[in-house]
């Protein structure tokens, strides 16, 4: 018989989890020395609010970067004190050589008011906190790495744009696509260029398998109290292990997956959708959040109209993600999996108009085509003829997230400009929260040009 309970056994939970802390432990580089003699001109103290999956996520990818970075973790704040307080804590602490202390705590404002020499914070807390704890950190005179989604309220996020430029300080969020090199390397090149020449369509999923998609459990004896939970938003530790799935909390997997991707849509066609519809429903799990989306906006570009399609399941894995923009002479396969991508021209356009951008590097002939359709061995008279393959020769070699948060801390020493800052932030989730009002409404729904604007 299944079991329905929200708790599970230690072992099972610390072993579904060790993948991650033993991650954490062999990043700690094999050479440096200590840099806890005092901070130095170029150091940059973090602190770590939210210290869950994607907040260790964050932290790893942080100290991948090695111990010459100049980024000292001084903090860590969680309110699941007994199991992610502690054990992040604890992390921080074993690279104390490296200048890195976690000092913990469950109250954010607590940390704000005692770390006084802290020049930034990473927030990796549930949707629903983003907004205040964006605002306070900035207010306490601190640069912001935040996850997106910004929040699951405009009304929120457009405070958090508001308290951006009256503070001064740097707002990043973490639409991690926007520093990754093979992105950016396509849409300085691939798109560019207008190798596509006209995109009339993009296609994007993320897939995810049901095993995926199951309620996170907990070991009991690590439950944080029901005055805790209610202090903090939440109604049990079911929900506090869940949020993701519950509104007023999380936006469901439209927003906490495919945001990533319809960012990548707006940025690639540089506009903004003029209307979007969509389909979705609770089909298979029962929950607040629709577990499937089929959304497809309109937008209007400077070449002409684009229809975008994008989905989001959560009972089946099949292709997993991507997103696919297609024009009258090619088509760009990209994914942040670093496995997958490539370039197609169309066979009606000729080799040597695409063999200029060969020549200069910019794309690789791969000797493959798009699969040809047949019947018993005898091609489709109906079908198309197959599009010669080309490939990308970029590759991203360092964790997801690495290379954002790089951006952000260059950025800190006024080296770089934020690939995503509050701005552009805010126009995503005005696209993306679009899409579950959209479910709701049952029709298209239109976009003002002055939605986009905080």
């Amino acid at each position: 018989m299944k079991k329905k309970s929200g708790n599970i056994d230690r072992r099972r939970f610390l072993q579904s989890s060790a993948a991650l802390g033993v991650g954490l432990m062999m990043a700690d580089p094999a050479s440096g020395k200590s840099s806890d003699a005092g901070k130095k001109k170029d150091d940059i103290y973090v602190a770590l609010l939210g210290a869950g999956t994607q907040g260790q996520v964050l932290f790893n990818a942080c100290i991948k970067m090695g111990p010459n970075s100049g980024v000292k973790f001084r903090a860590v704040c969680d309110i699941w004190e007994k199991y992610n307080l502690k054990r992040v804590s604890r992390m921080m602490d074993a690279f104390g050589r490296f200048g890195h202390k976690g000092t913990p705590y469950t109250d954010y404002r607590e940390m704000l008011t005692k770390e006084t020499d802290l020049d930034a914070v990473i927030i990796a807390t549930p949707d629903f906190w983003h907004s205040e704890h964006t605002i306070a950190s900035l207010d306490a005179g601190l640069h912001v790495y935040c996850e997106k989604e910004m929040s699951n309220k405009l009304e929120d996020a457009r405070k958090m744009v508001e308290k951006v430029k009256q503070t001064g300080k740097l707002l990043q969020i973490g639409h991690q696509r926007r520093s990754n090199p093979r992105y950016i390397y396509c849409y300085d090149n691939i798109i560019g260029n207008d190798m596509l020449n006209r995109i009339t369509t993009i296609n994007g999923q993320w897939n995810r398998s049901k095993a995926a998609c199951e309620y996170k459990g907990w070991p009991k004896e690590t439950d944080i109290d029901q005055d805790g939970l209610e202090k903090y938003g939440f109604d049990s530790m079911k929900q506090f292990r869940n949020w993701r799935w519950y509104k007023g909390l999380g936006g469901g997997p439209i927003v906490d997956l495919g945001s990533h991707q319809i960012d990548i849509y707006n940025w690639f066609l540089n506009a903004r959708p003029k209307a979007v519809m969509a389909s979705g429903g609770s089909d298979y799990w029962g929950r607040q959040w629709y577990d499937s989306v089929m959304a497809v906006y309109e937008y209007e570009t400077r070449q002409g109209a684009v229809r975008a399609f994008y989905q989001t399941i959560t009972t089946n894995s099949s292709q997993g993600y991507f997103e696919q923009f297609m024009g009258d002479e090619g088509t760009l396969t990209i994914s942040e999996a670093s496995s997958r991508g490539s370039i197609y021209r169309e066979a009606n356009v000729p080799e040597k108009k695409w063999d200029k951008w060969v020549k200069q590097g910019l794309i690789a002939k791969a000797g493959g085509t798009q699969a040809a359709e047949s019947e018993g061995g005898v091609p489709d008279p109906r079908a198309s003829i197959p599009a010669a393959e080309y490939d990308l020769p970029v590759q991203m070699n360092k964790a997801y997230h690495q290379p954002h948060l790089e951006n952000f801390f260059a950025a800190i020493r006024g080296e770089e400009k934020l690939n995503c800052p509050a701005e552009i932030g805010y126009e995503t989730a005005v696209t993306v929260l679009k899409v579950n009002e959209a479910v709701d409404a049952g029709k298209k729904l239109t976009f003002d040009e002055a939605q986009f604007k905080a």
